[in-house]
């Protein structure tokens, strides 16, 4: 009963999971990708799937300053597209404007974290932040009769 939370780059894709009840996002790792040569990790994704039987993805969705959809914003819908035709999964998009410069600074600031090791997590932390914001946005997956709520 968990959701898997996505930070979908050029040449990345991090990847968050839930905890089952939907109060914490963890970060799993990073896929790499290659758009120009249309590979998009799906055996990998497959792999992730299978073991952690998510209920949907959310992925997060850059938009412009001035809130208009930009290339990579198309270019994460066109992922969630392709997650949909693959796993017949919900899918959603978070708002994840600046998240990769909240997930920078915690690295420095916080973590006081290397470059080169910056650049190894970054987007599993992106990802996890964009999942722990919906999650505190939405609440939680399961309500208080242990029910599972649904998935937008």
């Amino acid at each position: 009963m968990s959701i898997f939370g996505l930070d979908v780059g050029s040449k990345t894709v991090g990847v968050a999971v839930s905890d089952p009840l939907g109060w914490t996002a963890q970060g799993l790792e990073i896929i790499a990708i290659d758009e120009d040569a249309k590979e998009f990790g799906m055996n990998r994704m497959q792999e992730l799937v299978k073991e952690h039987q998510p209920t949907g993805f959310l992925l997060g969705l850059p938009k412009n300053m001035n809130n208009t959809l930009g290339p990579r914003a198309e270019a994460a819908q066109a992922y969630g597209e392709l997650l949909q035709a693959k796993f017949n999964l919900p899918i959603d998009f978070q708002d994840e404007r600046l998240t990769t410069v909240e997930a920078e600074r915690m690295l420095v600031e916080e973590a006081d974290t290397s470059r080169v090791k910056r650049k190894q997590v970054i987007d599993k932390l992106a990802a996890a932040l964009i999942l722990q914001n919906y999650l505190d946005r939405k609440g939680p997956l399961v309500d208080s009769s242990g029910s599972r709520m649904t998935f937008d």
